[in-house]
């Protein structure tokens, strides 16, 4: 049966936002956007901002492509105002969105199910920041719970760099965790609707993949196949699998993963509204599995047309 881009109707492109990962959100809504536009969706490009319930109130659509990151985009925000206005929409509902967008709460529901997750503390101006950086074996990554992108971490090895990394990860967030290190090998894992793809190794030469290493380093290399043995790989999505479905997850998104140096795994965090530019992770997994670019925004697309 030939393709027939009528059936989406008419697609609102959510981007930009107002979150510090607004320059990100920007290059996956109009990657998004020309890629509907390519295969004939009727698709409109939103930059969100504070008129955007009213927008979306004077214009007719039939359905939302989520392309927006981090805080207002990614934490059930718009997923609670698009179910108000019974706007169907690619990804996560707002429970899962919210809970998956906060670290600390998502490690705390991952543990609580036998999830395997690094140790962490929460961090405040009164934490005992001796006590804290012994706990976790002078050894630790300080990261805001609600910002994406690894914005705002730093790794620290002793007390004055965890109060100096807690003030500077304060900027961001007022929620600041301090999570054990984990030496070894990060994975990055794509689910796709009731398929987990294939894992795509990182390795960089920055201390960890952080903002440098993902948006503007030239070395950063992302091995697919991952290297892993099939039994280990078997593992890892199953794993993944596991962590997706107890947050409440659907549609797409993306696990992150530790495995250190004995070869368990250890979960880090769940993206519910990943990069989708060209060179994102989920895409390029999709790739791998024989899916490109286009096709993969309208399989996301039919997947909320499913429901």
């Amino acid at each position: 049966m030939a393709f027939d881009p009528s059936v989406y109707g008419r697609v609102a492109v959510l981007m930009g936002g107002t979150s510090a990962e607004r320059p990100v959100s920007l290059r996956s809504g109009s990657a998004v956007h020309s890629a509907l536009v390519s295969r004939g969706v009727n698709a409109v490009a939103i930059d969100v901002g504070n008129d955007i319930a009213t927008r979306l109130a004077s214009e007719h659509f039939d359905m939302a492509f989520i392309a927006l990151h981090g805080r207002g985009g990614e934490d059930g925000s718009i997923q609670g105002l698009l179910e108000w206005m019974q706007i169907p929409y690619t990804g996560s509902g707002v429970l899962a969105s919210a809970l998956g967008m906060d670290k600390w709460r998502t490690k705390m529901v991952w543990s609580a199910a036998g999830l395997p997750t690094p140790a962490a503390c929460l961090l405040d101006r009164n934490s005992q920041w001796p006590d804290v950086i012994s706990k976790l074996n002078f050894n630790a990554i300080v990261k805001p719970a609600h910002e994406g992108s690894s914005i705002g971490m730093r790794r620290v090895h002793d007390a004055a760099q965890l109060q100096e990394s807690f003030e500077f990860a304060s900027q961001y967030d007022a929620l600041v965790l301090a999570e054990q290190w984990i030496t070894g090998r990060e994975y990055t894992v794509a689910v796709l609707g009731d398929q987990v793809l294939s894992p795509i190794r990182l390795v960089t030469s920055h201390e960890f993949y952080d903002y440098e290493a993902k948006y503007e380093a030239n070395d950063t290399q992302y091995l697919l196949p991952c290297g892993l043995e099939e039994n280990k790989e078997a593992e890892l999505k199953a794993l993944v699998r596991s962590a997706f479905d107890v947050v409440g997850c659907r549609g797409w998104g993306r696990v992150d993963v530790m495995q250190d140096e004995d070869g368990k795994f250890w979960l880090l965090e769940v993206n519910t509204a990943p990069g989708m530019t060209d060179h994102s992770l989920v895409p390029m997994a999709a790739r791998h599995a024989g899916l490109n670019f286009s096709d993969l925004v309208l399989t996301l697309l039919d997947e909320v047309r499913g429901r």
